[in-house]
């Protein structure tokens, strides 16, 4: 369908939007479903139309690149517009390009060498498209380049040492391409360069020692490549310049191949703030040095080969609230300091550690036990035949006591034998009945059965209860669903938990149950469900125990609230970023496919942050019941369509179901309802392509269209990205996170808790 004219489409919108700006967004995300660029307006043009040679490198610049939506349509005049803001993307200073700004746009091809011809280019911003090619050398040519964002592309080949000879560049954002060979020395030589981020890449080789001296970089993000060898041994300098302030705060080395021990001159860096080596392999002692780094807040050393004890330093350093040595070889007990304020996830995967929780206690060796009383030296003598009498008729009388003893402690057993046998018949009347009305087995109905008790596993978080004190509990029925029903439970201390009593005929044996259970217990994130217990009944009952959580589900808090209480944009961004590092988490750090991601799996605490649930459950189930979920999922609008066919979930269907809660989020309709016979993404989709975007949005958000206008386009654009029917068009969930944080900035701290305690939904 082609567009009208842009005079009557904003005749027709005016009454729509308070500002032209917006409009002219508007404009071009209902006709390509993508989002439009910030355009300059006319008023801003200084009337002086593009030079020949940039005019010349644009058209090679066009040339070059495959344009399947026609975003670059406006480029198609002799150049007199260029500048006036009339070419999408583009931003000029007195006749000049200054600014090349074109992510999102599908575009493909490669970079021409002539972008080298932009001598007053300070940004180039093409990321996340599906560009390919080498990264051109010329443009190490450009005098006055700041930024280069080709993040989320397909560059191939290796990163051109040029890049260093720009004098006043600032910030390098390689990040998720297929780039090869080494990291180039001279890549660090702007004295402005802050941030350098080349991670999920193919790159290998060492640390160039130019990276370890540069005064200006304070981002170095490396991680997921392959780079290997030790870490240099000159962070901080070589010695040359007096006493520089060296500026980095953040850096990320995890999943490569380094080996060799730490250095200490690493803890020489006064402003590092995040530290990340995790899936490595390094090996060695925990520098105690590292207490020297006092504004350390995150430091992840898991997955690696230390040895040694824990440095007690470590549980000085002031600002430390994430830490992780998970899965090393140290030993010896963990300094209190850090065993009070970080649960045992942090240390797991240690077997000669100790005392991090109480299923791992600290034995007491010989030298920490009190010495033993010296025994007072006896005179040896003979024993008389009086004294054997003595001790024969004590020996006897011993025995005589046993005897009663044990005759008498049989008759107690067999008459309180007898009596629970008799209430036994009441107790099982009443288990019948309580499980006609659907609520978990009390404790008279386990002694009931005749059986011993159940068996009560504990992993790490704040609550302590026994078995009784979970069997005897009062229930409330919270929702159902295809794995089972989920409870309100209040125990007598007044402890409030929440309990999903799987059905038992759908789960797997109790052997593979628990091997799959006990690995679910160990998953902490902030914004997922924390698995706090699970209860395996004499009859095959299985519960599983979490946090309780009087907000409930996203879908809810979302569609179930009074008209009075409003949601703002910044707390629904909040939720949808939560739910996305939980997702990539999932993804990326414990292999696991959600399968059933909807607004109902999803759970809020007290501060509203977003925590994932029901993550993991196929792992419990039978493989026709986890058919029956997806089916179910597609009821309610969450599936992907490819589902219908494959009947297997992956992470690309998974990141469709996001997108689709994202949606929720944006227009405030519930996937389940029914919109003139089309899902969700199909209605949105028909409403943008009429031209008429602000229908989508809910009407709460709207109210402050002209100051977040920009970012609930942008977070449109990006979750019908995540819908699109193509699988591979899909982007990854760390894809999606890395656009929300660049949509919307992080102005503070909005940590969500230390494990991801929660309460279950009642969806599947």
């Amino acid at each position: 369908m082609e567009p009208l004219p842009f005079q009557e489409n904003r005749k027709r919108k005016k009454e729509k939007w308070k500002t032209s700006q917006f409009l002219a967004q508007m404009f071009l995300i209902s006709h390509t479903l993508l989002c439009a660029i910030k355009p300059v307006s006319s008023d801003s043009w200084d009337g002086v139309i593009v030079t020949e040679a940039d005019f010349q490198a644009l058209q090679a610049f066009k040339h070059e690149l495959i344009d399947p939506n026609g975003f670059l349509k406006s480029w198609n005049d002799s150049g007199y517009g260029a500048c006036s803001g009339s070419w999408a993307g583009i931003k000029c200073a007195q006749g000049q390009v200054i600014v090349i700004q074109l992510p999102w746009r599908g575009l493909g091809g490669r970079i021409t060498e002539k972008i080298g011809q932009f001598q007053a280019l300070r940004k180039l911003s093409v990321h996340d498209n599906v560009i390919g090619g080498q990264i051109p050398t010329s443009l190490g040519f450009l005098p006055n380049l700041r930024g280069v964002q080709l993040f989320n592309n397909r560059f191939s080949g290796s990163i051109p040492a040029s890049l260093g000879f720009c004098p006043l560049l600032q910030t390098i954002d390689l990040a998720n391409n297929s780039l090869l060979g080494p990291l180039p020395p001279s890549l660090v030589n702007s004295t402005k360069l802050f941030r350098l981020n080349v991670s999920y890449n193919l790159l290998s080789g060492s640390i160039p020692l130019s990276f370890t001296r540069s005064f200006s970089l304070m981002f170095l993000a490396l991680e997921n490549n392959s780079f290997s060898g030790p870490l240099p041994d000159s962070w901080g300098g070589d010695g040359k310049n007096g006493n520089p302030v060296f500026q980095l705060q953040s850096l990320t080395l995890d999943h490569n191949l380094f080996n060799g021990s730490l250095p200490n001159s690493l803890f020489s860096l006064n402003n590092l703030s995040v530290l990340s080596l995790s899936y490595n392999r390094l090996n060695g002692e925990i520098p105690a040095a590292i207490v020297n780094v006092s504004s350390l807040r995150e430091l992840d050393l898991s997955h690696n080969t230390f040895s040694g004890e824990i440095p007690n330093s470590l549980g000085d350093l002031p600002n430390l609230d994430s830490f992780n040595v998970s899965y090393n070889n140290l030993s010896g007990s963990v300094p209190p300091k850090l065993s009070q304020k970080f649960d045992s996830s942090a240390f797991v995967g240690n077997l000669q550690l100790c005392g991090y929780t109480a299923s791992a206690p600290c034995a007491i060796t010989p030298s920490q036990a009190p010495p033993a009383a010296p025994s007072p030296k006896k005179r040896r003598r003979r024993l008389s035949t009086k004294d054997i009498i003595l001790i024969a008729a004590g020996a006897l009388l011993i025995i005589l006591v046993v005897i009663c003893c044990i005759l008498i402690c049989c008759l107690i057993r067999k008459r309180k034998m007898a009596r629970e046998a008799k209430e036994g018949k009441a107790a099982g009347r009443a288990a019948a009945a309580a499980a006609e009305k659907g609520v978990p087995p009390t404790a008279g109905e386990v002694e009931a059965s005749g059986e011993t008790g159940g068996k009560l596993v504990h992993f790490d978080g704040p609550m302590v209860f026994s078995a009784d004190d979970l069997l005897c509990a009062t229930a409330e029925i919270m929702g159902k669903s295809t794995y089972g029903t989920v409870y309100k439970a209040t125990m007598e201390d007044g402890i409030q938990v929440a309990v999903k009593r799987l059905r038992e005929k759908i789960t797997k044996g109790q052997r593979e149950f628990e091997i799959e259970v006990n690995a679910l217990g160990k998953i902490r994130h902030p914004n997922l469900l924390a698995l706090r217990a699970y209860y395996l009944g004499p009859k095959g009952e299985k519960l599983l125990v979490f946090d309780y959580m009087p907000k409930g589900s996203l879908a809810t808090f979302l569609h179930a609230r009074a008209p009075d209480t409003p949601i703002d944009w910044a707390t629904r961004m909040k939720m949808a970023k939560g739910m996305t590092r939980g997702l990539l988490y999932l993804h990326n750090n414990v292999n696991i496919i959600h399968g059933n991601l909807t607004s109902s799996n999803v759970l809020l605490d007290e501060r509203t942050s977003a925590k994932i649930a029901d993550y993991g459950l196929s792992r419990l189930m039978t493989a026709a019941a986890n058919a029956n979920v997806i089916a179910t999922a597609g009821a309610l609008g969450y599936r992907a369509p490819e589902l219908s066919k494959l009947k297997k979930a992956t992470t690309k269907t998974d990141v469709y179901s996001l997108g689709v809660i994202i949606l929720e989020l944006l227009t405030g309709k519930s996937p389940g309802e029914a919109m003139n016979g089309v899902d969700l993404p199909q209605w949105v989709a028909s409403i943008v392509k009429e031209e008429w975007t602000n229908e989508v949005f809910d009407l709460e958000l709207m109210r402050d269209a002209s100051v977040i206008g920009d970012e609930l386009l942008n977070t449109l654009k990006l979750a019908l990205h995540c819908v699109d029917p193509s699988p591979s068009a899909r982007p990854e969930a760390h894809q999606i996170l890395q656009q929300l944080e660049e949509i919307r900035p992080e102005t503070g701290t909005t940590s969500s808790g230390d494990d991801g305690g929660a309460m279950p939904s009642p969806g599947d």
